[in-house]
């Protein structure tokens, strides 16, 4: 049967199935039947709009991912989020798209397979926190699991379905709508998403939440604008007809992005830049434009001294602290990460045999099993103690080979390839430094951001 014929018949069946729910509303009593028989109705049109071009689930995803706040219920950490719905219609779309309208086999390569060797190391650990921790914690362990799995199908997904790069554009325009609502959020302290973690900040002024938006803590936002951020810094090297969005554009949201990272007080995401704009400076020294980038970097740091002078003056201040005082507390400068290391260092020193399989993943923040709960704030030490010897080995095989793709990407006689490339090779050497301070892995609803970008540089158009 041809494409052709296919959309004959389930336009027909659509319209069928949308008629049938426009009687049954008409019919039947009660409003909660006629709220499911609406949303039906919402659902069936959405759904093919979708299947009618393959990347449009996409952009539906990361837009709810990185505008829309958790749904207000009690569950987890943040509660259930609407994302999580789109990432099940992507699935669909991939399952219909590569069965019945592209039947194309997908190419695993090192990339891939080093993703892959990644997660199965992570699922696998499952069967620790089951053992150790019980059922609860091992369902807890699974729903990240599944979390993180959203990134790995994206990655592929892109790399298979014919996305377009308009979709860059799409991410850029998301980022700088969550860093806009995240420094009104600081600025009028809206009330908090369901769920989310207790960062304030202490000024004369008053106790103030941390910049997060719509996300569950600071550094997800401090991520998201420092991988933004490097994005412009990327292409002040590109010529015009190259750069995704206009000149305007990025100095507007620059200032929008770099004034979010500023109010999310996040140390670390700010490492992140700064190592990826030295490695960005070193790849490409020949071309840089010091007036160029003296400009840019005023606009958008500016920004946020003129709009928060306080607030800016108080990170910066945090900042210049952190240097001026490291080595005579570090544990107070780094929130407290030394108590925690020690703790866990020494629990591995006492009962070395659970590097070989691990204790199950993310249990330590709800399990006791190491005689408390316990945050790592470290992605490289929570996978040697929660996945074992494979899962720290996977990670770090993971990283180099993000690393040599990205760059060989970046060396691509392709324009599209030879941007994300460079891209994603400057911010992930910035994310190997910066997961020494945070579990960068937990951040899934922009991880799968950076998984697109990912496979837009490595595929082969």
């Amino acid at each position: 049967m041809s494409f052709a014929a296919q959309r004959t018949r389930g336009q027909i069946a659509a319209g069928v199935l949308v008629g049938s729910c426009a009687a049954l509303i008409a019919v039947r009593p009660g409003m909660a039947v006629k709220a499911s028989l609406c949303a039906a109705m919402i659902a069936i049109p959405v759904l093919w709009w979708m299947l009618r071009e393959p990347g449009r689930w996409l952009k539906l995803f990361f837009v709810s991912a990185l505008l829309l706040p958790p749904l207000p219920v009690n569950i987890g950490d943040a509660g259930p989020h609407v994302a999580i719905l789109f990432a099940g219609c992507g699935l669909l779309v991939g399952l219909i798209y590569v069965r019945l309208i592209h039947p194309v086999p997908i190419r695993v390569e090192r990339l891939g397979l080093s993703l892959l060797a990644l997660y199965a190391a992570i699922a696998a650990s499952v069967a620790m926190a089951a053992i150790y921790s019980g059922l609860p914690v091992a369902a807890a362990s699974m729903a990240r699991v599944m979390l993180l799995g959203i990134s790995v199908y994206v990655f592929f997904f892109v790399q298979a379905a014919p996305v377009s790069f308009h979709i860059v554009r799409v991410l850029f325009w998301a980022a700088v709508g969550s860093a806009v609502f995240a420094c009104l959020d600081f600025y009028f302290q809206f009330p908090a998403p369901g769920g989310y973690g207790p960062q304030f900040i202490w000024l004369e002024s008053g106790v103030f939440r941390r910049a997060q938006g719509v996300f569950y803590e600071a550094s997800t936002l401090g991520n998201l604008c420092a991988f933004f951020l490097e994005m412009i810094a990327v292409m002040l090297f590109r010529p015009r007809g190259e750069r995704p969005v206009s000149m305007v554009a990025m100095l507007a949201g620059g200032a929008a992005l770099a004034s979010a990272l500023v109010l999310s007080y996040s140390r670390a995401s700010l490492v992140n830049l700064a190592v990826a704009l030295v490695v960005l400076l070193w790849l490409n020294w020949r071309r840089v434009r010091l007036g160029r980038l003296i400009v840019a970097a005023g606009i958008s740091g500016g920004a946020a001294f003129a709009l928060f002078p306080v607030f800016a003056r108080a990170y910066w201040l945090r900042i210049w602290q952190s240097f001026t005082y490291f080595f005579e507390s570090p544990n107070a400068i780094l929130s407290g990460r030394i108590h925690s290391w020690t703790i866990l260092t020494q629990f591995l020193l006492a009962h070395p045999w659970h590097t070989i399989f691990g204790i199950g993943y993310k249990t330590l923040p709800y399990s006791d099993f190491i005689g408390q709960t316990a945050i790592a704030d470290n992605t490289y030490l929570s996978m040697l103690i929660e996945t074992g010897i494979a899962g720290l080995v996977a990670l770090i095989v993971w990283n180099a080979a993000v690393i040599r793709a990205s760059y060989r990407a970046a060396k691509s006689d392709d324009a599209q390839r030879s941007f994300c490339g460079m891209w994603m090779l400057c911010f992930w050497a910035g994310q190997i430094v910066q997961m020494f301070s945070a579990d960068l892995l937990t951040y899934w609803r922009v991880l799968p951001v950076y998984m697109c970008v990912l496979a837009l540089a490595v595929r082969r158009r």
